[in-house]
C-alpha cells in the first residue's frame, strides 16, 4: 500500500480510483439488482452486462447522500451532522421512497420522533444488516490511504441507523477502500477489513469462515456453493452473511472487474450490495477504465428510486469533489 502523501502526489490516478470506486457501487449496484430479478434469470441464465433498464437503488443513493454529507461538513462529520443531514436530504424531502432496508427506514422514523445518535440506531430493527456498509465507500475516497480515519468517519456515519455488526461492517468498507485506492493488494485490502472486525463478534467469526472457504478452495467456482451454505442466515441482508460473501468474491477474483461483475451479480441474495461492494473494490483497485464508459454515463446520475435529492447529483463530479476535499486536508 502506498502512503498518504504518495497518493495525494498522484492526484490524476487517484481520481481515477475514487471515480472507479464510486460508479463500481452504482454498476454493481444496478446488474446485481437485475441479477436476482427472475424475469432475467429466466431470459438469460447469468447476467453479464448492464442492460437499459439497469438502475440505481438504496445502495447506491444512501452512498450518495454519504458522500454529500462529507462535503457538507469539510471531512469532519459527527453523528450530529449526520443526523441533522438525514433530516434535511431525506425528511424534509418527503422520507425515503420505496427500496430501503428495514433499518433504514426505522433510523428516519426515529429521527422523526427527535431521537438522536447512537440511540437512532442502537433502538432500531435490523440494525446489524448491510445497510451501512453499503454506503460507506465515500469515507474510503475521502480518506485514501489511511483506513483507521476511513473506519473512524464511518463510525459517525453508521450510528445513526446501525449498531454492533452493522458499525463494524461499515469500518471494514471503508477500510478496505481507502487501502484499495492507496494501491493496496488484495490481500492487503482483505486483511485491513478483517482487522476492523472486533474479535468475538458474530462478523469476525463469519469472515473467518469465509476465508477458511476461500483457503480450500483456491477458486470462486469451487467456493461458490460454500459461501452460500455456511455463511446463511434467515435474513440476507445480515452484515455477518453478506459482507464476508463480499470479501470472499473480490479475493477469489483477485479484483478483476469483468470477473467479479460476473460472480457477484449472479451471486443472489443479497446481490445488489454484494455486487455494488465488490464493483467498487474492484473500482478503486483499478480506477474508472474498469467499467465500460457508455455504464459510466448512464449511471452518474441516480434515478431517485429510493432518495429523490440524489436524482440532483452526479457521482463523478461528487467522487472528484472528494478528491479534492482530501487533497485540501494536508494542505
Amino acid at each position: 500500500m502506498k502512503s498518504r502523501a504518495d497518493i495525494l502526489a498522484q492526484r490524476e490516478i487517484f481520481e481515477s480510483r475514487a471515480i472507479g470506486a464510486f460508479i463500481g457501487l452504482a454498476v454493481g449496484d444496478a446488474v446485481g439488482d437485475l441479477g436476482r430479478n427472475q424475469e432475467y434469470r429466466n431470459r438469460y441464465g447469468l447476467i453479464t452486462r448492464l442492460f437499459e433498464d439497469g438502475k440505481s437503488t438504496d445502495d447506491t443513493e444512501f452512498g450518495v447522500l454519504t458522500a454529500r454529507m462529507l462535503l457538507d461538513a469539510k471531512a469532519n462529520l459527527t453523528p450530529q451532522k449526520t443526523a441533522n443531514a438525514w433530516r434535511h436530504y431525506i425528511l424534509e424531502r418527503g422520507g425515503a421512497k420505496k427500496r430501503a432496508g428495514r433499518p433504514l427506514y426505522g433510523a428516519i422514523e426515529n429521527l422523526s420522533r427527535g431521537m438522536e445518535p447512537p440511540l437512532s440506531g442502537r433502538f432500531n430493527v435490523m440494525n446489524i444488516d448491510d445497510g451501512a456498509a453499503m454506503r460507506a465507500i465515500p469515507h474510503g475516497i475521502l480518506f485514501a490511504g489511511n483506513p483507521s480515519r476511513a473506519a473512524a468517519s464511518a463510525v459517525a456515519d453508521a450510528c445513526v441507523s446501525h449498531d454492533a455488526d452493522g458499525i463494524w461492517a461499515a469500518q471494514a468498507v471503508a477500510a478496505a477502500i481507502a487501502v484499495a485506492i492507496a494501491d493496496g493488494t488484495t490481500e492487503e485490502i482483505v486483511h485491513t477489513a478483517r482487522s476492523m472486525l472486533p474479535l468475538g463478534s458474530w462478523i469476525a467469526h463469519a469472515m473467518d469462515i469465509a476465508m477458511s472457504i476461500c483457503e480450500r478452495a483456491q477458486n470462486i467456482e469451487d467456493a461458490y456453493e460454500d459461501l452460500h451454505i455456511k455463511l446463511w442466515t434467515p435474513e440476507h441482508a445480515t452484515a455477518a452473511e453478506a459482507i464476508p460473501q463480499v470479501f470472499a468474491i473480490f479475493k477469489l477474483c483477485n479484483g478483476e472487474p469483468h470477473h467479479s461483475l460476473l460472480w457477484s451479480a449472479n451471486f443472489g441474495r443479497d446481490a445488489d450490495t454484494i455486487s455494488g461492494l465488490v464493483c467498487s473494490f474492484s473500482g478503486a483497485m483499478h480506477g474508472d477504465t474498469a467499467f465500460p464508459n457508455e455504464w459510466i454515463e448512464r449511471l452518474r446520475k441516480p434515478s431517485g428510486t429510493c432518495l429523490e435529492f440524489a436524482m440532483e447529483e452526479d457521482i463523478v463530479q461528487l467522487a472528484k469533489d472528494l478528491v479534492a476535499l482530501s487533497c485540501s486536508l494536508e494542505e
